[in-house]
């Protein structure tokens, strides 16, 4: 069938050099940014899947022209000021929890009521956690009975700056307070849990008036009105996390290495690369360098000989959120138990991923005991899958459908993997890739 991926083949050992595409994070960040500056913003390399071309609809929805190519994309910038809001306009985030929460940080504004709405698991996602801060601005959010999509919102001329305190550590709600804060006049302050600073880094970078301070594991940030947004030219960086899935498979295959040419290593996003230097993995970070206030280097990784058990850091969560998935096929692997806390947020994500992660180890007959928000794996260094598993029904969530892949390539058994265009939200060129290794 046309959207099931099957795999009976285990991989053998491998050395390769790849590039994966680029960093959605900060794709998508460079659109929204992109759509306040003043003049025209040029991108190479950025992410052309379903999430981006969503952004990219959207700001065209907002008035504003948009060029895009296989090399580069052009956002012709109106300035800070320049969205044309029209009545009964409806924007459609489809799965992007990142597009879906930042774009309402510049909706603060708009005379008319615009609507949001998703694809069936965006819209299970919970949209209270931005609307609360946002309505403080003074923006007025309806949101349906269960704080989901879709929502309304409704800006105002007379936005109020605000304090908040973002305890949840996400850069989703922290980045939508920091782009109204850049729309109100007066000093909004966040208190925000450490989570990804993507927005802060090209905020930095486009030296808008917004200052940092840290104390322990919480960002002081404040933010004041921006009158001018310069133009943004970037050359966006492979993402880690789509890097995350190929050095598992290494670190999962025997005598095998691999490099991972131009990826992005900021700080707040290699909390998988911490793992699994703590599970024994040989990783090294090759031509590193600085580009625009962003960490890019080369990953280079080998397999171990023994995989070792970890009782992972709760302080590595928020830099490994969107990692865990496959990170827990390594705990498949490893001698002993590993145990992972506080992982709540990962059901905050596409699906309720850490039943997921439990469900796909169970099918591979790995013992596990889940909580709300925790997981122990009871691992098995010599684990040979040689039965069918299938796998479907998981709300499409891209990170499900390459976790089990890279399960199939690394354990054998034969799989039946059900809804493969779900990488055509983060990651479309995955089984291009994939191939490449199989050959």
């Amino acid at each position: 069938m046309k959207h099931i991926f099957y795999n009976k083949t285990k991989l053998v050992s491998f050395k390769k050099k790849i590039i994966v595409s680029g960093d959605k994070s900060i794709s998508i960040r460079w659109v929204l940014f992109s759509s306040l500056a003043k003049g025209i913003s040029t991108a190479k390399n950025l992410l052309l899947s379903e999430d981006v071309l969503a952004a990219i609809s959207s700001i065209k929805k907002l008035g504003l022209k948009v060029k895009v190519s296989k090399k580069k994309c052009l956002i012709y910038g109106k300035g800070i000021d320049g969205f044309t809001y029209k009545k009964n306009i409806t924007i459609d985030a489809k799965n992007s929890g990142t597009l879906s929460r930042l774009i309402l940080g510049l909706l603060v504004n708009s005379p008319y009521k615009i609507k949001l709405v998703g694809d069936q698991s965006l819209s299970k996602r919970d949209f209270n956690r931005v609307a609360i801060p946002l309505s403080k601005f003074g923006a007025k959010i309806k949101l349906n009975k269960k704080k989901g999509l879709p929502l309304t919102i409704q800006g105002t001329n007379n936005l109020q700056a605000i304090n908040y305190f973002e305890n949840k550590g996400s850069a989703q709600c922290k980045s939508a307070i920091i782009f109204a804060g850049l729309r109100t006049n007066g000093t909004t302050l966040i208190n925000a849990k450490k989570s990804r600073n993507h927005t802060e880094l090209l905020c930095k970078y486009l030296k808008l008036p917004l200052r940092i301070s840290n104390k322990k594991n919480i960002d002081l940030i404040k933010i004041n009105k921006a009158n001018y947004i310069k133009p943004l030219n970037y050359k966006i960086p492979s993402d880690i996390s789509s890097s995350a899935f190929f050095m598992v498979l290494t670190a999962l295959s025997n005598n095998s290495q691999l490099l991972i040419r131009n990826v992005n290593i900021n700080p707040s996003r290699t909390g998988v690369i911490t793992i699994l230097k703590k599970m024994g993995i040989k990783i090294n970070f090759k031509n590193v360098k600085n580009y625009k206030g962003e960490l890019i280097s080369d990953i280079f990784i080998r397999s171990p000989k023994k995989i070792k058990s970890i009782n992972c850091p709760k302080k590595l969560n928020s830099k490994a959120i969107d990692e865990f998935l496959v990170i827990f096929l390594v705990a498949a692997k490893a001698s002993g138990i590993s145990s992972f806390k506080g992982l709540s947020e990962l059901n905050q994500k596409e699906s309720p991923r850490l039943f997921w992660g439990a469900k796909i180890l169970n099918l591979m007959g790995i013992k596990t005991e889940t909580t709300e928000d925790s997981i122990r794996i009871f691992g098995n260094p010599n684990l040979e899958i040689k039965k069918k598993i299938i796998i479907k029904n998981y709300l499409k969530d891209h990170r499900v459908f390459m976790t089990s892949v890279i399960a199939s390539l690394s354990f054998g058994g034969n799989w039946e993997i059900h809804d493969k265009d779900s990488i055509n939200t983060s990651f479309p060129k995955f089984l291009e890739i994939i191939n490449d290794f199989k050959k």
